[in-house]
C-alpha cells in the first residue's frame, strides 16, 4: 500500500493560514501598519479605493529592505522579530509570526517598493498568488510602499462574502483607530477614494483623542494613572453623564497593543455601577504597562487575545485607579475664604456684631434660628367646613345587592364580554386595576396598563399589546410607503437649528446617508471642517434630542450590510420610528389607545417589530380559564 501523506505546497499552505490571519481588508491593514511601526517609521500613509477591495496602499518611512529581505519577507515564518523560542517571552513588537506577508500574498496582487538609507538604490517585487513575477532595481525614498490589489482574486468565495464598502470601511476605519491611538509619535493619514479622512499629526494622547472623535470629547475624559510593581496603568476615562446606550469608545492596550479582555472590562464598568444606568456603556482609553514575560500574546494570530500571569492581581489594581479617578471628578473642592484684608463689609467681617449696627442691618437676626409669629391666626367656624360632608356619604352607594343600592348606581363599568356591570363597588374596581376614567359617560373597550401596555378583548381572549412597539410598526411602514411612494415626508423647521460635529469618517459616510435622510424629512446644512447644522426634522418628532438621534442612525447605517438605497433607507426608518413612538409611561386616552390599536391591525404585518420583537400577545379565554 503506497504512502498517503504528503506536504501541501506552499502556496495551498499560504493560503489556509490566510484564512486566519486575512480576514478582510482591515486585516490587512493591521499587519502592514504594525509591521512599519516595527521598521521606526514615524510617518504612515494609508490610501484606499472601494473600501480595500481594489487597492490598499501603505506608505511610511521606516528603515526599509535590502532586495534579499524583500524577497524572504514573504515566505512563510521568515522574521526579524525573533529568532528562538525564548524570544516570545520578551516580545516588544508587533509582529512576529511572519505568516502576515506570506498569507497577504497568498490572496491578492502585491507590489512592494522599498530602500534602505544605506543603499542607493530600492528594489521592486511583484507577487500575485504566493508566485513572484518580477524583481527589478528602481529609484525609491527611504521606506517601504505596499500596494495590495484585488484582495481575494483568487478565493471567489472569501470575496463574494464580504460585507458591504460601507461596512468595510467602518471595519477599517476601527482597525485605523485602535493603532493611531497607540502610537501617538507617529503621524498617519487615512485616504479613501481621493477624499482625506484623516490627518493626524503626532502628539499627545489626549491630542490624538480629539481629533479621532471630536473635540466635544474633551472636556468628557479623566486622567488616569496607577503605578505599582506588577503594571503601570495610564489612560483616560470618561465621566459617568458622557455613556452611551449604543457605540461606546472602549480600548484596552498592553504594552502598545490593543487587546480584548473581559475581565478589564467587567472591572471598569465595576467602578461606575450606580453612576450611569444598567443599560449605557462608559468611554475608556486605558494602557496597560506589564513585563513582557508575564503576558502570553501567542495565542491566536490576530494577537488581540492576551493572558496575563497576573490578572487576578491586576483586576483590583484596575477598579481602584477607575474609581480614584471618578471620585476625584465627584469630589465638591473646598472653599476656603481668606479674611486677610477683606473690605469692611458687615455681613462677612468677624466681629461685626460688635459694632454699632447700620441703617438696615440687624447683626443679630440669625435666618436659621425659629421665630415665634406673633400674627393671631384668623378664628374658622370648623364646624360649619363639615356641612354637607355627612349627607354626601350618606347619599353614596353601597355595595349590597338590593334594588335601592342599584338604582343609585349610574356609573357603567365595561366588562371584557362588553356587558355592563352596575354595582356601587366601582371606584373600588377601578383603582385596584389602576384605570384612569376620564368621562364616565361612554364604556370603553380599551385599558392602559403600567403606562406600557394595553389591554383589550377580542373574539378568543384578552389581547396585551405593547404601546410602543405598536407606534412604532406602524410609524415605519408610513415612512416606507412614502418611500414607495417616491414622496417625501414633510420636514418641520427648527427655530433654533442645531450643530452636530461629525468625525472624519462619518463625514463620507453623510454623503451616502445624504438623499435618505432627506427623504425622511431631515434638513441639515454643511457649515464646514465636519460641522453640519440640522435646520429641520421631521414633522411630529418635535422636542426629541437631535444629537443623539442622528448618533443612533448614524451607528445604524454604519451596522448596515448592504450598500442598496432601500435597505439604508429602511434602516433609518427604524431607527427614526423608534425615536418618534409614544414613549413607554405615557398615558393615553380611549380615543388613543382606539386609534393606535386601529392603526396597527391595518397592517398587513402587525405581529412583530421591524427588528423582530413581538407586538403582541393573545391570552386566550382557555388559558384565563384555567387560571380562576
Amino acid at each position: 500500500m503506497s504512502d498517503i501523506i504528503h506536504l501541501l505546497p506552499d502556496s495551498v499552505a499560504n493560503q489556509i493560514a490566510a484564512g486566519e490571519v486575512i480576514q478582510r481588508p482591515a486585516s490587512v491593514i493591521k499587519e502592514l501598519v504594525e509591521n512599519a511601526v516595527d521598521a521606526g517609521a514615524t510617518s504612515i500613509q494609508i490610501i484606499l479605493k472601494d473600501a480595500g477591495r481594489t487597492l490598499i496602499q501603505v506608505i511610511d518611512n521606516g528603515c526599509g529592505m535590502s532586495a534579499t529581505d524583500a524577497r524572504l519577507a514573504f515566505e512563510r515564518h521568515s522574521t526579524s522579530k525573533i529568532r528562538q523560542a525564548e524570544d516570545l517571552f520578551s516580545l516588544r513588537t508587533m509582529g512576529f509570526r511572519g505568516e502576515a506577508l506570506a498569507s497577504i500574498a497568498a490572496i491578492a496582487q502585491v507590489e512592494l517598493r522599498t530602500r534602505r538609507a544605506q543603499d542607493e538604490v530600492g528594489t521592486c517585487l511583484r507577487i500575485a498568488a504566493s508566485q513572484c513575477e518580477s524583481q527589478e532595481v528602481i529609484s525609491a525614498p527611504v521606506g517601504s510602499n505596499f500596494s495590495i490589489k484585488n484582495i481575494f482574486f483568487n478565493v471567489p468565495a472569501r470575496r463574494k462574502f464580504l460585507k458591504s464598502n460601507q461596512v468595510e470601511l467602518s471595519n477599517i476605519i476601527n482597525e485605523f483607530e485602535r493603532m493611531a491611538l497607540v502610537n501617538t509619535e507617529v503621524e498617519f493619514t487615512l485616504i479613501h477614494n481621493d477624499n482625506e479622512l484623516h490627518r493626524l499629526p503626532a502628539g499627545s494622547l489626549r491630542q490624538r483623542i480629539v481629533l479621532l472623535f471630536g473635540k466635544s470629547l474633551n472636556q468628557q475624559l479623566l486622567p488616569i494613572e496607577a503605578q505599582t510593581s506588577i503594571v503601570t496603568l495610564t489612560g483616560y476615562v470618561g465621566k459617568p453623564e458622557a455613556a452611551r446606550k449604543r457605540g461606546a469608545l472602549q480600548y484596552l492596550f498592553v504594552n502598545g497593543r490593543y487587546m480584548r479582555h473581559a475581565g478589564f472590562h467587567k472591572a471598569v464598568m465595576k467602578a461606575y455601577e450606580e453612576l450611569i444606568p444598567q443599560n449605557e456603556q462608559p468611554n475608556y482609553f486605558l494602557y496597560f504597562d506589564v513585563a513582557p514575560d508575564t503576558i502570553d500574546v501567542n495565542i491566536h494570530p490576530t494577537k488581540t487575545e492576551i493572558k496575563f500571569e497576573n490578572e487576578q492581581a491586576i483586576w483590583p489594581i484596575v477598579l481602584a485607579a477607575v474609581k480614584e479617578a471618578l471620585g476625584k471628578f465627584c469630589a465638591a473642592p473646598s472653599i476656603d475664604f481668606d479674611m486677610e484684608d477683606a473690605p469692611d463689609i458687615p455681613a462677612y467681617t468677624p466681629g461685626a456684631h460688635l459694632a454699632p449696627p447700620s441703617k438696615g442691618f440687624n447683626p443679630l437676626y440669625n435666618p436659621f434660628q425659629p421665630t415665634r409669629s406673633t400674627t393671631k391666626r384668623p378664628d374658622y367656624d370648623w364646624p360649619k367646613l363639615y356641612d354637607g360632608f355627612t349627607s354626601s356619604r350618606n347619599d353614596m352607594p353601597t355595595c349590597d345587592n338590593t334594588d335601592s343600592a342599584l338604582e343609585k348606581t349610574t356609573l357603567p363599568v365595561t366588562n371584557f364580554d362588553n356587558s355592563t356591570h352596575n354595582c356601587g363597588c366601582e371606584e373600588y374596581i377601578q383603582s385596584s386595576l389602576n384605570i384612569e376614567t376620564k368621562t364616565a359617560q361612554a364604556p370603553s373597550l380599551y385599558m392602559q396598563f403600567k403606562g406600557r401596555y394595553i389591554v383589550t378583548p377580542s373574539k378568543n381572549g384578552l389581547l396585551l399589546v405593547d404601546q410602543h412597539r405598536a407606534h412604532t410598526r406602524v410609524l415605519y411602514e408610513q415612512y416606507i410607503q412614502r418611500r414607495a411612494e417616491q414622496s417625501s415626508i414633510p420636514s418641520q423647521q427648527i427655530l433654533y437649528p442645531q450643530l452636530i460635529q461629525l468625525s472624519p469618517s462619518r463625514v463620507a459616510l453623510f454623503a451616502e446617508v445624504e438623499p435618505a435622510l432627506s427623504q425622511l424629512g431631515f434638513d441639515f446644512s454643511d457649515m464646514g471642517g465636519g460641522t453640519y447644522s440640522v435646520c429641520g426634522v421631521p414633522a411630529g418628532i418635535e422636542g426629541i434630542d437631535i444629537n443623539n438621534l442622528v448618533e443612533q442612525m448614524f451607528l445604524a447605517a454604519e451596522s448596515n450590510d448592504h450598500s442598496v438605497a432601500d435597505d439604508l433607507f429602511s434602516c433609518v426608518a427604524l431607527r427614526l420610528a423608534q425615536e418618534a413612538a409614544i414613549p413607554i409611561g405615557q398615558v393615553l386616552t380611549p380615543a388613543e389607545m382606539e386609534q393606535l390599536i386601529g392603526d396597527l391591525f391595518a397592517l398587513t404585518t402587525p405581529n412583530y417589530t421591524p427588528d423582530g420583537k413581538p407586538v403582541f400577545t393573545l391570552f386566550t379565554t382557555d388559558e384565563i380559564c384555567k387560571r380562576m
